[in-house]
Order: C-alpha cells, then structure tokens, then sequence
C-alpha cells in the first residue's frame, strides 16, 4: 500500500488570524446585545422614576426601566435578525 504525503500548509501570521476573528459578524451581534442589556441593568439600577402627580395630590411612580426595556427587547431582535440571520444572495 503506497501512501501520499500531503503537503503541510504555511503557517498563518498572527495578525493574519485576528483580523479573520474580529470580522466575524456574530461577535459583533453578541456584544452589541450584551451592551443593550446592560444599559437595561443600569437604568434599572440607577435610573430615575417617571412621576405623574394629579391635581388632587395623588401620584404615580413608574420606574424608567419599564419603558427602556421595551426598546432594548426591540433592538435586541433587530441585532439579533441582522447579527445572526443567513447571509442573502446577493445577485437578486
């Protein structure tokens, strides 16, 4: 049995490979996702209250968190759909 050396491929420089790894469009997705959610964490941890007050006295506190996160669940799914999503055929 005859066997067939194959040939040993070039080594890659370094820089070389961290260009390849940082133009990975996922990565990209899931840090811009993890920084939505954190912004989300900190407002809730630190953001203020809307406070609605009615001409009898009564008022209202509503924390600021409520209505961010329902912008953060809205540009998570569009990172994720654009970040995540198969690449389109271009031609048509």
């Amino acid at each position: 049995m005859a066997d067939i050396a194959h040939p040993i491929p070039a080594p890659q420089s370094e820089s070389r490979s961290w260009l390849r790894r940082i133009r990975v469009p996922e990565m990209w997705a899931s840090l811009a996702i993890a920084v939505i959610w954190l912004a989300v964490l900190f407002d809730a941890i630190l953001g203020p209250d809307f406070v609605s007050t009615s001409a009898s006295g009564n008022f209202t506190r509503i924390p600021s968190v409520v209505f961010v996160v329902v912008f953060a669940y809205l540009g998570t799914r569009v990172v994720a759909r654009y970040g995540f999503g198969t690449p389109r055929d271009s031609s048509g």
